[in-house]
């Protein structure tokens, strides 16, 4: 194609998934107690030591490429001829998009004659993942950038985000849960679900008692809001924070409920970007449906 598609390793996709759909990606960072690494798709530090590093009591904090890599970043396929559609983690969890706008503005002077589009994907991890291949199958079929960027604006908001932790310490320390609720919610054994809005920030939506039954709890919200409920066929994708199994049980149950579904369930890692602020024990599920809303 005449011009590239692009994301950021916040899509929680595999590095052989980005390669196979020939979708290119700028990475995040991340600190764990105080050592700086490059959130690249597992490579530097293997999830698995990663969440391990986590459940240990190692601290976190990531940080965005700013404006200047965005611009290196860019200026490489610009320089190629090729025009370029990135679509950038959700403006409702990380100022990323903002960056990658600066950089799109400065390069246009540089580079009038080129097309450099910037989408705010309002959307995280393996759905934001979904958003980029669904955008690669649009691509491979003959979609002009132009006719890309705007079927991305308009549809953004139909990638639903559903997603519960079995572990509310992660969540309490990055705020979005008081101590004395997270305190008794550990205790109570609550695990809340949650789900991006409209917004592309992450909002609790109810606190459920027992992993068990939030796992089918986030299976019934599938079943409300996926488009043509359970006679859906489009792709769905899971991901989770090294808790495999509670994935593959939520998997079983979809493919269960969803006979129409278009190829197997793909299950992926939460990175170490969104993963710094889940921790352990989450487990995100994603697929098209209803336009979200507040």
């Amino acid at each position: 194609m005449d011009y590239i598609l692009s994301g950021c390793s916040t899509a929680d996709l595999s590095k052989e998934h980005f390669e196979k759909r020939n979708i290119s990606y700028v990475c995040f960072h991340f600190l764990l107690d105080g050592k700086d690494y490059p959130d690249d798709l597992g490579k530097s530090m293997a999830f698995k030591d990663f969440y391990q590093a986590m459940r240990d009591g190692a601290m976190t904090k990531t940080s965005q490429p700013n404006a200047e890599e965005y611009e290196k970043y860019f200026e490489a396929f610009l320089k190629e001829g090729k025009d370029v559609l990135h679509l950038s983690l959700s403006s409702g969890i990380s100022g990323a998009v903002n960056s990658a706008f600066i950089a799109r503005d400065m390069l246009k002077e540089r580079y009038p004659d080129r097309k450099l589009y910037v989408v705010d994907s309002l959307a995280a991890s393996a759905g934001f993942g979904l958003f980029l291949d669904q955008l690669a199958d649009l691509r491979d079929q003959g979609m002009s950038i132009d006719e890309l960027y705007e079927y991305a604006e308009k549809n953004k908001r139909q990638v639903n985000h559903w997603f519960f932790t079995s572990n509310l310490t992660y969540l309490v320390r990055g705020g979005r849960v008081s101590k004395v609720s997270g305190f008794f919610g550990n205790m109570l054994n609550i695990c809340p679900l949650l789900n991006v809005n409209s917004e592309g920030r992450l909002i609790p939506r109810e606190k459920i008692r027992t992993k068990k039954k939030v796992i089918r709890r986030t299976v019934e919200m599938m079943k409300e809001h996926a488009r043509g409920k359970t006679d859906y066929d489009g792709k769905c994708y899971i991901s989770q924070s090294d808790c495999i199994e509670d994935a593959k049980e939520v998997a079983a149950l979809i493919e269960e409920a969803f006979p129409k579904l278009q190829g197997k369930i793909e299950i992926y890692d939460i990175g170490t970007t969104i993963g710094s602020h889940t921790g352990p024990g989450t487990v995100a599920l994603f697929f098209w449906g209803d336009e979200r809303g507040l």
